[in-house]
């Protein structure tokens, strides 16, 4: 298939299939394959809204909204899943606050395009293409909005707290920034009392910065050839399997990778985790 075009003059993604044979989105600045394991519509589904229990968060009677904020867009996957479970239910249950964050929007552009292979079609699609044209969709059970540029500033200027949050941009070598202790401090610092963080990547120097940034960590889903994947809660008892002393002394060994802007006391301050004590 030809690469769609994104909204500058070049196109910046294209569609590829997956080893698994699901059709995909890459990216060409970041050189990365969007949810290259099992597909999009699969891993948004198991890995993001599964986990995250987020039907039965919204029909729980939390409160008269559930906040989720989803870091990287992409081609709208996650927000799909999310709003699509939304949608489905009953009007006494929680409206869904939906908050993407996003920088290159060609992702999106080009599955709206390829709208069935994607899922993108009918109200969906028509929700998808009024949050690019206007920032924000509505509807009786959903409120979708869009906040564009840079993720960090962006989430600074949040002052909602998250109850879930999932943390799904390219990786540390395509956007080494977004995999820092003071990313996620900056996610903790906007996480409400019952947030949980959902993200796939299960890499020593994410839980670390994790850790480090206040929250508790633990192991998350399997998903594809993925045998772990990592969640992360601001209350310990949220996780079903909080990593345990077993993990913290692998932070022994010489060669542990640290964050990119872990102070030099990391490893120290690690093993201070309440969650280890």
């Amino acid at each position: 298939m030809s690469p769609g075009r994104a909204s500058g003059e070049r196109a910046s993604h294209e569609i590829v299939r997956t080893r698994g044979g699901a059709l995909a989105i890459r990216s060409l600045d970041a050189g990365e394959v969007m949810h290259p394991g099992v597909g999009p519509l699969v891993e948004a589904e198991q890995l993001y809204v599964q986990q995250s229990r987020l039907r039965e968060r919204l029909t729980a009677g939390e409160g008269s909204r559930l906040v989720v904020f989803d870091v990287g867009l992409g081609a709208g996957s996650n927000a799909l899943a999310a709003r699509s479970v939304s949608e489905g239910l009953p009007a006494g249950a929680a409206r869904l606050e939906l908050v993407s964050f996003e920088r290159d929007l060609g992702g999106l552009e080009l599955a709206l395009t390829e709208g069935e292979a994607f899922g993108w079609q009918g109200e969906p699609a028509d929700a998808a293409r009024a949050l690019l044209a206007h920032d924000a969709h509505t509807t009786a059970r959903t409120h979708w909005r869009l906040v564009r540029g840079d993720l960090l500033e962006a989430l600074g200027r949040q002052t909602i707290p998250a109850d879930i949050v999932y943390w799904d941009p390219f990786s540390p070598r395509a956007n080494p920034t977004l995999w820092t202790v003071a990313a996620f401090s900056e996610a903790r610092r906007i996480a409400g009392p019952r947030c949980a963080l959902y993200t796939y990547s299960a890499s020593t120097a994410t839980r670390l910065a994790l850790l480090l940034a206040g929250w508790a960590v633990g192991v998350g889903d399997a998903i594809g050839d993925k045998a772990q994947t990592t969640a992360a809660a601001v209350a310990v008892s949220a996780l079903a399997r909080p990593l345990d002393r077993g993990w913290l002394a692998r932070l022994s060994r010489p060669d542990v990778p640290l964050p990119s802007d872990a102070p030099s006391d990391a490893i120290a301050r690690a093993r201070l985790a309440p969650q280890f004590a």
